[in-house]
């Protein structure tokens, strides 16, 4: 049964990252596939990588591993793109990492943080969804008190996952939501608790403050909290998640990166180089709307999805 799950979670990867795939390895098999794989080869592959936004420190990287393998074969598609895996994957070696929010205390706290759009409630409500389905007793807390809208949209997935939402008026104080959803989480037995919190941009001093209250707080009622802080990135955004890295990373203390909408952009390569910018490893990829589209993430699964081979 597991074996079955494994393989069903393979086909979505390979089928959401299909617009990179087919944009990176279409063009670099139809080129490498004619010659000898000379400086010249070696050259626009390095372009085509780049253009994924790989990024060109890790795409020199991977060509001169591709190149130290193959270099003056004649290849054929399926060995050009096992090769590009393997090289991809050994740029995330490192860069993995596990959400296991059943395994830690209770309640385990879990803080959501990232830009407005970014599919950071979406994925707190996959996660809860997930939770409860696995018989975890779940409590969300509605942080993101900036927006109307985050609350009913958190409000709604409350409902679809079958668990309790702790929310309040809009403009309300973010932190004493999360307070009280701790102190009800502890006086009522929950495993977890999942808080949204506003979407913070960098010129957005105020909520950045109010972000750190939010942890302040917690710490009130349990110094260890808040267990882990999920950084959602939009993939579509490409490059420019690397900023969203850097300032989440300076002022959260992030512990995990969560990448979102692979299926929705032809530059998937993104996730390497946000990877390796990161202090905090990859826990969670999703590439659709399906709860189901959500799982850890596995750098040869991914490496394989994105140049377009099947499951190893």
């Amino acid at each position: 049964m597991a074996e079955e799950k494994k393989k069903g979670w393979f086909a979505r990867l390979a089928e959401g990252l299909t617009r990179s795939s087919k944009q990176m390895t279409d063009q670099v098999v139809s080129v490498l596939t004619k010659m000898k794989l000379d400086e010249e080869a070696l050259a626009t592959l390095e372009d085509l990588l780049i253009e994924a936004d790989l990024g060109p420190e890790a795409s020199a990287r991977v060509v001169k591993a591709f190149e130290e393998e193959r270099f003056g074969a004649t290849e054929t598609a399926e060995q050009i793109k096992s090769a590009l895996a393997r090289a991809i994957a050994g740029e995330l070696k490192g860069h993995e990492g596990r959400f296991e929010p059943l395994s830690g205390p209770k309640p385990y706290v879990v803080l959501f943080v990232g830009v407005n759009g970014s599919g950071k409630t979406t994925t707190l409500g996959k996660i809860a969804a997930d939770l409860k389905r696995r018989g975890a007793k779940v409590l969300v807390a509605a942080g993101d008190t900036f927006r109307a809208a985050a609350i009913e949209q958190l409000q709604i997935w409350g409902q679809r996952a079958g668990v309790p939402v702790i929310a309040r008026q809009q403009g309300s104080d973010a932190a004493g939501v999360a307070f009280e959803a701790l102190e009800t989480a502890r006086a009522e037995g929950y495993d977890v608790v999942l808080i949204d919190t506003a979407g913070r941009l960098q010129n957005k001093t105020q909520l950045m403050d109010e972000l750190g209250k939010m942890v302040r707080v917690l710490k009130k009622l349990d110094p260890s909290a808040p267990h882990e802080t999920l950084l959602v990135l939009d993939a579509t955004v490409g490059r420019n998640a690397l900023s969203q890295v850097e300032i989440f990373d300076r002022t959260a203390n992030v512990t995990g990166l969560v990448m979102t909408k692979l299926d929705g952009t032809a530059r998937g390569g993104v996730l390497v180089p946000v990877a390796q910018a990161s202090q905090a490893p990859v826990k969670l990829i999703g590439v659709g709307e399906g709860i189901d589209d959500l799982q850890p993430f596995d750098a040869q699964a991914f490496a394989r999805g994105l140049v377009g081979l099947g499951q190893a």
